[in-house]
């Protein structure tokens, strides 16, 4: 039986600022339906392999595959159209709406309110009891939460999330990551880029290991697990 299609695959990827190349090659893949930590201290070049697969940037050199298709230098807009969502850091949202609102604002790709807030508040509960709340005035987990929702009512392939964890409470941080389990569990591939990878591992399916512009290693958790140890990734218990 043949193996199933990637839903994200780059290819000896490299990019630049300028003439200061930070990506030399870079290589991984993602299945599909399936938890994809990208993991490594700062500067490692995890924000701006984040950026070349979002369309943001674009590469120099080597190939970036959405369902096996080539999509490298499409821009953010048709990547979108393709399946690719992505919530960045500091979550993505308009933080002088409602909650409502801000679902509202989904709407205009031509899904209705009432099917965006059934999907949402069933999903993420707590939005419901916020719903007329203005979005900036909740805690950093249930903006999380909202951009989140927001992302998912696009039905994406691929979901994009940058430094999940940033600014929040171990305690909220194991709610989001239980929360992005249970989204690929429902389908949707998930890259993940982290600095601290302890809660992380406990839900990701498969982790590359990124130092100075390469994934230096990939497997699962448990396959990585002495060399995700090091202190330098903020906290994965030998």
């Amino acid at each position: 039986m043949p193996e199933p299609t990637p839903v994200l695959e780059l290819s000896g990827v490299r990019a630049a600022y300028g003439r200061i190349e930070v990506l030399h090659g870079v290589d991984f893949v993602i299945p599909p339906a399936s938890v994809f930590a990208l993991l490594g201290p700062n500067g490692a070049g995890k924000s701006t392999t984040l950026k070349v697969v979002s369309g943001q940037m674009q590469p120099t050199a080597g190939q970036v595959r959405m369902m096996g298709r080539p999509v490298a230098g499409a821009s953010t807009e048709a990547l979108a159209r393709t399946g690719v969502c992505t919530i960045p850091e500091g979550r993505g949202i308009f933080p002088s709406l409602t909650v409502r609102e801000n679902l509202r604002m989904v709407t205009y790709a031509g899904v209705g309110l009432s099917a965006v807030e059934e999907r949402a508040y069933t999903q993420f509960p707590r939005l419901k009891e916020r719903r007329r709340q203005v979005a900036g005035t909740m805690s950093g987990g249930e903006q999380q939460m909202l951009a989140m929702a927001r992302a998912l009512t696009t039905n994406p392939a691929l979901l994009l999330l940058d430094e999940l964890s940033m600014g929040l409470a171990p305690l909220i941080v194991e709610q989001l990551f239980e929360l992005v389990a249970q989204i690929a569990a429902g389908g949707i591939s998930i890259l993940i880029v982290e600095q601290f990878a302890a809660t992380v591992l406990e839900v990701a399916n498969l982790a590359g290991l990124m130092l100075h512009g390469r994934v230096q290693q990939v497997g699962t958790p448990a396959e990585l697990h002495d060399v995700l140890s090091g202190a330098y990734l903020g906290g994965v218990d030998a």
